[in-house]
């Protein structure tokens, strides 16, 4: 057994904001499972693989006993952009994976012999669950895990430890939402179709990032008129995100943020090689950053983009130009 108290203050000393511990005891098999039957997934077909994983973090580290939820704030500005807040600065992954190493090496120091399985968001790790059961939050009807201090605008980590802890977080009891739906009314797809459930096929993020490689379909795209990776609407208007706290520099958003949606549509692929590397944004690729952006003037009809909405209706990309035309034909003749 090891100290929950000197566990969380490594945990504080590597970067992260928040931290807490809850018991490795298994996932119930209907919060995950209900959601795949009612296919939400979308084509994220590696959501139905690794499933008793995700369900039983036992299976990912034999005989784990400990499993720590780490937060990290990223909000920086209310500064418009068309990329999401958690895009705009360094891929937070590369940040998480960083601080997780840190941890690792001071837990491996401060208690011999402990094993431990590392997780940012690409491991079959049910991040938000256990976020909820250390007791930092909860999650609200726009399926956001949010914090009483830095409300939603958070990312998370997990670590699984093979040893007991001296003491663990309890989960929240409060419901936080109430009887508001704002977020509800204010997803311009209706992808949050019940409280804290969300359908991926509907919502703007799957289709500005998971969706790069396709079109986007018709019904959706008149909702691309102010993003073109991500989408915050339904972190914007939650009340319990009124108050944000500013995140550390890790976050700092780069250059690329404050680029109108006119010019990454315009974007070279040089521009795109100093802009991207090393962001978020790099998981859509310069292929589907622009096809997005084309999207965006079409559904903004933005008419000063017609010069750069004909020149992609000529790109080597049949998604490009599927956009271009399609946002051509939404700013009618000229």
């Amino acid at each position: 057994m090891i100290s929950s108290a000197r566990l969380l203050q490594l945990a504080h000393d590597a970067g992260f904001d928040r931290a807490g511990l809850s018991r490795a005891e298994p996932i119930p098999r209907e919060t995950l499972l209900d959601w795949l039957a009612a296919g939400h997934h979308a084509d994220l077909d590696w959501m139905n693989e690794r499933v008793e994983e995700r369900l039983d973090v036992t299976r990912l580290l034999p005989n784990a006993k400990t499993v720590v939820s780490l937060v990290c704030n990223y909000w920086h500005t209310d500064d418009a952009s068309p990329i999401a807040r958690y895009a705009r600065g360094r891929d937070y992954h590369a940040t998480m994976r960083d601080r997780l190493r840190t941890l690792r090496r001071s837990v491996r120091t401060a208690f011999a012999g402990v094993s431990d399985y590392g997780a940012v968001d690409a491991n079959p790790v049910m991040e938000k669950v256990w976020a909820v059961r250390a007791g930092l939050g909860t999650v609200t009807k726009n399926g956001c895990f949010t914090t009483h201090d830095f409300g939603s605008w958070v990312v998370l980590a997990t670590m699984i430890l093979d040893v007991e802890c001296d003491a663990y977080a309890s989960p929240l009891d409060e419901d936080p939402c109430g009887r508001c739906r704002i977020c509800i009314d204010a997803c311009p797809t209706s992808a949050i179709v019940k409280d804290r459930v969300v359908d991926a096929g509907a919502c703007l993020s799957y289709q500005t990032i998971e969706n790069a490689e396709d079109s986007v379909p018709e019904s959706l795209r008149p909702a691309l008129n102010g993003f073109i990776f991500g989408c915050d609407i339904c972190q914007d208007v939650c009340p319990l995100n009124v108050t944000p706290i500013k995140g550390g520099s890790r976050f700092e958003p780069r250059s690329v943020s404050r680029e109108s949606i006119r010019a990454l549509a315009a974007m070279s692929k040089a521009e795109f090689d100093a802009w991207i590397p090393g962001t978020a944004l790099a998981r859509a690729g310069f292929d589907g950053l622009r096809r997005n952006a084309a999207y965006a003037l079409g559904a903004v009809k933005d008419t000063g983009a017609r010069g750069v909405l004909e020149k992609l209706r000529s790109d080597a990309n049949p998604h490009v130009v599927e956009a271009a035309t399609w946002a051509l034909g939404k700013l009618g003749a000229s």
